[in-house]
């Protein structure tokens, strides 16, 4: 484990620096499984909600008369399935639902996070029916079993507004059972038909937030242990992984138990996989709440002389991961700079919009991405002909970085990325912008990093590409991501503005 990456995991939580030093995480041995009586029917009153963040949460306060108040939920797992029969080695024989196949793997999961990450919450066993489906009551929903499963229409709706609203989901799929985890896929598109589950790239911070998961142990049935990258699958909400599925079980490592059977993560890495999506939901609870609600600027001055369109390019990857950054940025730079004009942005598809309405276009993203030939060629044809577009790599994801290296080499295959020199008009043209404030997250990565790290090609003597590999839509859109490698909001502003303000002006 990095301490170096454990720190930034605690930083996220404001936990104690005491929690650095970890212990191995202890063996068990695999028990047979037998489910406990049916739960009792889950009642809560409105005092025992999600608390607000940053953690810890508030001591329970200590009474002598009364029972010490239960901690808040974080975690549920949803009670589902039709009855099934199993018979145990002595013969007797039991009905339990698919939803039962671990009964301790959120206990003890919670139990290890509430130790190591310094934190108090419980979790709850709860049908869909009897839930209010908002993020503050429970963060986290669980679901875990073997067999195919439906949602209802009511359950599909409640789950796209506990989704949306800043609520995460997460299925595993117990023992590698393939049926939940194609189950699981179909229900997500149903809920969001848009966003297919995607595999989570290796940079994610949801596999380095507190533990530093670069490969873990998997096991086939039959096969021998084997270390591979973690190969969970996810869906964002902007720039919050919002669902997450592991088709290798993790649930048996949860409960700290092995068996022969299926496709599993071995226990020790299940339960460091579970440490780090707790950490990653609780970092990025206020995050998910904010983007709840997505703003949408407009300046409707009727002093305004012209209308500058700033047109943002839609690609195969996530193209929109900030959908009120760019409408922060404009009220900003409307605000801010001499320009008479009035600002708004639009969405094009490079294939049927014709880019040179538009003086400025602006690209952004997490993942890969490909652009067709017909793209590759109006891009080519947009720059070549005044036109200028700013790009930057969301979060400072990896991949998009490589993307779009590759493809704007496509474009200008005879031009080359290159660091602007600090006296660049486009650090000037507006805000003198000589140092930039990063994020607490690259700072940790780079304490030395002081400078803006604009890069750009150049036509005719003018810039015609503007690419940031580190943040800047996080910053305009101005709420705190916690897992951002970029340039914190004020300074961001600055920069988008200038870049802006030069297009227009050269």
């Amino acid at each position: 484990m990095s301490r170096n990456r454990t720190f930034r995991g605690l930083m996220a939580l404001a936990a104690a620096a005491s929690l650095l030093i970890v212990d191995p995480l202890p063996q068990m041995s695999y028990a047979d499984f037998e489910p406990p009586p049916p739960p009792k029917p889950h009642r809560r009153s409105g005092g025992e909600s999600f608390p607000p963040l940053p953690l810890p949460a508030t001591p329970l306060r200590r009474t002598e008369k009364k029972r010490q108040p239960a901690p808040p939920a974080l975690m549920g797992k949803i009670i589902y399935g039709k009855p099934m029969w199993m018979t145990t080695k002595d013969g007797r024989r039991f009905s339990y639902k698919d939803w039962q196949s671990d009964t301790t793997d959120m206990h003890r999961l919670l139990k290890w996070c509430n130790k190591r990450l310094g934190i108090h919450y419980r979790s709850i066993e709860l049908p869909l029916k009897d839930f209010s489906y908002s993020p503050a009551e429970l963060p986290v929903l669980y679901i875990t079993g073997h067999e195919d499963f439906v949602f209802t229409e009511e359950e599909i709706k409640g789950l796209r507004r506990y989704i949306t609203d800043g609520g995460t989901l997460f299925c595993d799929c117990c023992c590698g059972a393939s049926k939940i985890g194609q189950a699981f896929q179909r229900e997500m598109l149903r809920i969001f038909p848009t966003r297919p589950l995607r595999a989570i790239p290796p940079d994610h911070p949801v596999y380095s937030c507190f533990y530093e998961i670069r490969k873990v142990k998997l096991r086939e049935e039959g096969a021998a242990w084997r270390e591979a990258a973690p190969n969970w699958k996810g869906m964002n909400i902007g720039c919050r992984l919002a669902a997450v599925l592991s088709t290798y079980d993790v649930s048996c490592g949860w409960a700290r138990h092995e068996h022969p059977q299926g496709r599993r993560i071995q226990v020790d890495d299940a339960v460091k996989l579970g440490t780090n999506l707790i950490t990653y939901v609780l970092a990025n609870y206020q995050l998910g709440r904010a983007l709840s609600t997505e703003t949408v600027y407009f300046d409707k001055s009727e002093n305004a002389r012209q209308e500058t369109v700033v047109a943002q390019i839609i690609h195969t990857g996530d193209w929109d991961p900030d959908p009120s950054a760019v409408m922060h940025l404009l009220k900003f730079a409307a605000r801010q700079s001499t320009l008479d004009v009035k600002f708004k942005r639009v969405d094009i598809d490079l294939r049927k919009a014709d880019a040179f309405r538009y003086p400025f276009l602006y690209m952004t993203g997490h993942r890969d991405f490909v652009l067709s030939e017909q793209e590759i060629a109006s891009l080519r044809a947009y720059l070549r002909n005044g036109g200028v577009l700013l790009s930057d790599a969301c979060c400072g994801r990896a991949g998009f970085d490589a993307a779009f290296r590759r493809e704007i080499k496509r474009v200008l295959p005879d031009a080359d990325l290159e660091l602007l020199p600090a006296d660049h008009p486009v650090y000037s043209s507006v805000f003198k912008v000589g140092q930039v404030k990063y994020t607490e997250w690259l700072k940790e990565e780079k304490p030395d990093l002081k400078r803006p790290m604009l890069e750009g090609i150049s036509i005719g003597g003018s810039l015609a590409v503007i690419y940031s590999r580190y943040d800047l839509g996080c910053g305009w859109e101005g709420h705190t991501h916690p897992y951002a490698l970029g340039i914190q909001q004020a300074d961001a502003l600055k920069l988008g503005t200038n870049c802006i303000v030069y297009a227009l002006t050269h």
